[in-house]
C-alpha cells in the first residue's frame, strides 16, 4: 500500500505503516471496527463486528438498517480499528500514553450479490467472533440470508500506526521518585455462561478451548 495524503498521519508520521502484513495482522486480531460516513453533512460512527478476507473487509447487518443502506450507496467512509496494549504512565501527566496498534482504511462500499460469497462472509463474520462454531450452530435459512445484507470494502488506501515501550519521561525528570512504566491491558474471552435454555446442554468443545 502506497501512503496517500489521508493516510499519512500529521504527528508521529514515523510511526505509520503500510505493509499488508501488518495492516492485516491488526485488523485480523481486532474484533469490532468503527465506520464513520456522512449523511447531508451530518457525521455518524457506528461500532461493528467485521472480518477480513484477503484484500477486503466484510460486514453485514438487517436489509432495513438505516446504516446498511447508506453504506450500500457507495459513499466514502472511514474504517477504524485500535488494538490497546497497555497503558504508558510517566512521571508527568503530560507524558502519560498509550501502547496501542491501529488501522484507518479510507474505502467505499460494495454490496455482495454473490450468493456463494454472502455466506462465506457470514461465515467469516460468525468464525471470527466465536472461533469454530459456524457448523456447529443451527444453520442459517435463505430467508435469514435473504433479510441480511453484506458489504465489501476494498482495503486498498490504508495505514497502520502504533506504540510500543516506555514513557519518554524528560530527561530531568527520570530521578524523580514517581512509578513511572506500563500497565498491560489485554481482551479476553472468558468462562462462557449458558441462559436458562441451556442448563442441560453440554458446553460445545469450542467453547471449551476459546483463544484469548
Amino acid at each position: 500500500m502506497q501512503p496517500t495524503p489521508r493516510t499519512t498521519p500529521s504527528r508521529l508520521a514515523k510511526r505509520a505503516q503500510y505493509d499488508e502484513e501488518t495492516v492485516y495482522s491488526i485488523l485480523d486480531e481486532s474484533m469490532f471496527c468503527t465506520v464513520s460516513f456522512t449523511i447531508d453533512g451530518q457525521p455518524f460512527a457506528l461500532p461493528t463486528a467485521f472480518a477480513r478476507y484477503e484484500d477486503r473487509i466484510y460486514l453485514h447487518g438487517s436489509v432495513g438498517s438505516h446504516f446498511i443502506r447508506e453504506l450500500e450507496k457507495g459513499n466514502p467512509v472511514c474504517i477504524s480499528v485500535m488494538l490497546t496494549d497497555a497503558l504508558v504512565v510517566a512521571k508527568s501527566a503530560f507524558h502519560h500514553s498509550v501502547n496501542y496498534r491501529s488501522v484507518v482504511i479510507f474505502s467505499s462500499a460494495e454490496k455482495v450479490e454473490d450468493s456463494t460469497l454472502k455466506w462465506d462472509a457470514l461465515r467469516w463474520i460468525t468464525e471470527k467472533i466465536v472461533p469454530n462454531s459456524w457448523d456447529y450452530l443451527r444453520p442459517m435459512t435463505e430467508s435469514e440470508v435473504r433479510k441480511t445484507t453484506v458489504l465489501s470494502f476494498p482495503i486498498v488506501e490504508a495505514s497502520a500506526k502504533s506504540r510500543t515501550g516506555m514513557p519518554k519521561d524528560d530527561e530531568e525528570d527520570q530521578e524523580l521518585p514517581i512509578w513511572s512504566g506500563l500497565i498491560p491491558l489485554r481482551t479476553i474471552r472468558e468462562t462462557p455462561l449458558g441462559d436458562e435454555f441451556s442448563k442441560n446442554v453440554s458446553l460445545p468443545e469450542h467453547l471449551t478451548h476459546l483463544p484469548s
